[in-house]
């Protein structure tokens, strides 16, 4: 990657992130937590607001490991455990063991039927999952302001490649056949996330320039994650049906449900879960939308995003073609508070042909049996391919942090 100085793109943009910071937006443009309950995989609820709520079970432990200095050797046990089925490796602190004992198991609700048919979703679908997870999800990541300084001020925010292959794992493994099945990841996966986000609420709110611009005390909660999710399944599930593609009930319902048991893993309570699209529509409405804007770390974000592809020396991913989709799936408004420029050549090819694309690749798929399957298994070779790059053909680890970005 090019040597980026993330103090010179702060340095320009002085003028938007005070913009930012005044906006009302920025902490949340709602005074009070209304959505209800009643539409959750609960039914019921507390009704407190998920911004006061983090992750009670697994803050104090992972607190602990880091104020015992003991994290980098608990590290080094989780890189051996990598499958669902999986043991938890010897000679981990006892208090951390029965966390993750606890926080690996399903909830109650679970359906494997559902979780079967968001197989069948992504075996059709891929295609459009990963192109809205990269173009869609993770460029709205810059523009939510909270998810742009607490990246930005924690480790991650040092060296963008590792942190978004880590993000790229999530979204990966949540789309494999096995993903919950006692031979996938995305149990270890969900795990490792949540213990690396309880060591960033510990960690960030001791960095003073992370202080200085937060509008919360202390980062990710409930509310934050629930952001994060709708950036991903709703936001997907959104531009499926502004593209028209056909959907089964079935199906839509297994992928809805495979992110509503991943945000239980996550630690996210029931009541906030919701327990329909519409529902999901309607939260997002409340708690994503009205957030999204723009900071001076957001933007240098997206121009770190933005840079990736120049170390690819060859092949269709490029700059200007990330740019010209993120307008495209995003908007002009967003485009220009990220200073994306237009980009001739690709927005009008885009404009032009990727929904007739859709059209014709969803003719092959109810005209020709099997079709489906091919189509899965060359999604896959490109994901696969993509991990590869981001990881640089290392095994991707997700680990707790030690310490926040060191060049701040």
């Amino acid at each position: 990657m090019k040597d980026v100085s993330r103090r010179t793109i702060l340095a320009s943009g002085g003028a938007l992130g005070a913009f930012a910071m005044m906006s009302p937006a920025y902490a949340r443009a709602m005074t009070d937590w209304n959505w209800p309950a009643s539409r959750s995989v609960a039914g019921a609820g507390t009704g407190i607001d998920p911004l006061q709520v983090w992750d009670p079970k697994a803050d104090p432990v992972v607190a602990s490991l880091l104020e015992d200095g003991v994290v980098p050797e608990v590290n080094e046990l989780l890189r051996e455990w990598t499958r669902n089925d999986q043991p938890l490796p010897d000679g981990l602190p006892s208090e951390l063991k029965d966390f993750m004992e606890e926080a690996r198991q399903l909830p109650s609700w679970a359906d494997e039927d559902k979780l079967a048919a968001a197989v069948d979703f992504n075996e059709k679908r891929g295609l459009y999952t990963g192109v809205l997870y990269g173009m869609a999800s993770g460029m709205m990541a810059t523009v939510i302001p909270q998810e742009a300084l607490a990246v930005y001020y924690s480790k991650g925010g040092s060296d963008m490649k590792p942190r978004i292959s880590k993000t790229a794992k999530l979204g990966y493994d949540i789309g494999t056949t096995n993903a919950y099945q006692p031979d996938g990841e995305m149990i270890v996966t969900a795990v490792k996330t949540r213990l690396v986000h309880a060591a960033v609420r510990h960690l960030l709110p001791q960095s003073q320039h992370w202080s200085e611009v937060a509008p919360e005390e202390i980062p990710i909660s409930q509310a934050d994650v629930m952001v994060t999710w709708h950036s991903l399944a709703t936001t997907v599930m959104q531009k499926i049906r502004e593209w028209e593609i056909p959907v089964e009930d079935a199906e839509s319902e297994g992928y809805l449900h495979v992110w509503q048991v991943t945000a239980s893993m996550l630690g996210v309570d029931d009541e906030y879960i919701p327990a329909s699209w519409d529902a999901a529509d309607e939260q997002a409405e409340q708690v994503l939308d009205p957030i999204l804007a723009p900071t001076r770390e957001g933007v240098a974000l997206a121009e770190l995003l933005l840079q990736l592809p120049e170390e690819v020396d060859r092949g269709i991913l490029s700059r200007p073609l990330i740019g010209a989709f993120t307008r495209y799936v995003l908007g002009d408004q967003i485009a220009e508070w990220l200073e994306i420029p237009e980009e001739p050549f690709w927005d009008s090819a885009l404009n032009t042909f990727w929904e007739p694309f859709i059209a014709v690749r969803e003719g092959v798929l109810d005209r020709f049996p099997g079709s489906s399957t091919l189509y899965w298994q060359f999604d896959e070779l490109l994901r696969q391919a993509m991990l590869l790059f981001l990881s640089e053909a290392e095994p991707i680890s997700i680990e707790i942090p030690t310490h926040n970005n060191p060049d701040y």
